[in-house]
């Protein structure tokens, strides 16, 4: 009888520790279940006598609730890792995610090219294209460049962790693509045998250009859901160059051979239909003097920029700004819609182009919705050009708004971005617009005025009052019309309806 009992206690202690067990497990798989994606950028900055090179690399990291992960040596010599700081970025304010940058300085001997990577788990849950674990990699190569007598860096972006598209919508995500060193960047997606991820699974609702835009597609119900998005972004010389590494020689580097290779790896998030697709109404759009996508600032070291950024919604109110950029950007809030991002590069910085991203997001009830997100670059130091007119990266259209920098009257520890009022060429609006012929009104001593009569025929899927065509419709084409590069002093007025 004793005996009997006895095994029946330690059968039911076997089973609770095996539940136990299971519970952990369990409860462990739901705490990992938390990566959004990651960045990574590098600079050089000192090169020793002996050769070895100073890099300073920047990642950013996205969690949904929290977690961490460390870049860790994969293949070639990695170097010593001196330094390592890890700062928050941002976090979306109902805890759908957070993002972290780590600073990382390392010092590595001239030995050729080296990868870093990350290698843990797990993705957010229910990842429609069938990603659990996550992997990413860097390609570093700091052998001198013939052209430029310096070592490579790396191209420069970043990317919110989280992006939102209804899917009745079609929406294009231009990466910003800055690259230091004036080569061709190109974009591509993972490839799992080269381990830069695990697997690469492409989302089947993106399409994607090696100029770097992603392009969705509406769809329907049955597509909605997180998709995990693992894209390789590398840099190409425009002609043929050599890489030197001492005594070791040279090597040859063609414009089909890519220097560098940084992961750009974020969640797709496709949401159920919206009403209508038109930015302005129920997705947020940007407003005037929010700077063009891949425009390029400039602002010296100790000086603070500010960016200016506006944005408006008639169904759906403008909850928050969403940023992703260097750690220490400071976010204000002016007024409905409009924000103030500022950024005080410090010395360490001099030289260096920093990435910012940011969307806007709006709330209709409980719903989210995003506007597009747009991208600057900020070069650090004094720009050699004399009116300090910002470019625009990548390929853009070329009839689009340039951003200009100038100091405010602070003392000059300010610098500011507004829109110019260049006129861009006459461009037909839209495949069901037409632009009827141009009549000046002769010019004036400070400017030329030009009046358009443009006959729309305009759908949606609500009804329409001439209320709502002046007060909405009207000012989004006027927003269109502005990114295409007319003056953000231009005035449309409705003559009509038929």
């Amino acid at each position: 009888m004793g005996q009997g009992l006895g095994l029946i206690k330690a059968t039911n202690t076997c089973t609770m520790l095996l539940s136990l067990l299971l519970l952990l497990l369990l409860l462990g798989s739901s705490r990992t279940a938390h990566f959004s994606g990651t960045v990574m950028t590098f600079y050089p900055k000192d090169r020793s006598p002996d050769g070895s090179v100073t890099v300073v690399l920047r990642y950013k990291i996205n969690f949904h609730s929290g977690g961490s992960d460390t870049w860790r040596c994969f293949r070639g010599n990695c170097g010593n890792q001196s330094s390592l700081t890890l700062n928050r970025v941002s976090q979306e304010s109902s805890g759908d995610w957070l993002q972290d940058e780590g600073v990382m300085t390392r010092q590595v001997p001239d030995s050729g090219a080296f990868q870093l990577w990350l290698n843990s788990g797990n993705w957010i849950n229910n990842i429609r294209n069938g990603i659990v674990r996550w992997r990413a990699v860097t390609l570093v190569d700091l052998r001198i460049r013939s052209d430029t007598s310096r070592a490579n860096a790396s191209p420069q972006t970043t990317f919110l962790p989280v992006v939102r598209v209804p899917s009745n919508c079609q929406r294009d995500f231009n990466l910003l693509a800055f690259d230091p060193d004036g080569d061709e960047v190109k974009c591509r997606y993972g490839n799992t045998s080269l381990s830069e991820c695990n697997p690469c699974t492409p989302a089947s609702v993106l399409r994607l250009s090696p100029s770097c835009t992603l392009s969705f597609s509406a769809t329907n119900s049955s597509d909605e859901g997180p998709y995990a998005v693992q894209l390789v972004m590398e840099d190409f010389p425009r002609q043929t160059i050599t890489l030197n590494q001492g005594e070791e020689g040279q090597t040859n580097i063609t414009t089909n051979n890519a220097i560098s290779k940084i992961p750009v790896q974020f969640v797709l998030q496709v949401d159920p239909a919206v009403p209508s697709c038109t930015e302005g109404l129920y997705l947020p759009t940007f407003l005037p003097p929010t700077p063009a996508n891949r425009a390029r600032l400039y602002t010296p070291v100790n000086q603070t920029l500010d960016i200016s950024i506006k944005a408006a919604a008639t169904y759906s109110t403008v909850s928050e700004l969403l940023v992703s950029g260097p750690h220490n950007v400071n976010q204000t809030r002016s007024g409905p819609g409009q924000f103030t991002l500022s950024w005080t590069p410090s010395q360490s910085e001099e030289g260096e182009s920093q990435p910012i991203c940011f969307i806007v997001q709006a709330l209709s009830n409980s719903t989210k919705y995003h506007s597009e997100q747009r991208c600057v670059i900020v070069s650090v130091g004094n720009d050699t050009s004399p009116s300090a007119e910002p470019t625009t990266e990548g390929p853009t259209p070329s009839a689009g708004p340039t951003t200009s920098v100038g100091p405010t009257t602070s003392a000059g520890t300010k610098t500011t971005v507004g829109p110019t009022t260049t006129v861009g060429p006459t461009t037909t609006v839209g495949p069901t617009t037409t632009v009827g012929p141009m009549t000046s009104a002769g010019p004036t001593p400070s400017s030329q005025q030009i009046v358009i009569r443009l006959t729309a025929r305009i759908t949606s899927v609500v009804n329409l009052t001439e209320e709502d065509i002046r007060s909405t419709v009207l000012q989004q084409l006027q927003n269109e019309l502005v990114k295409l590069g007319l003056p953000s002093s231009t005035n449309l007025t409705l003559l009509g309806k038929v």
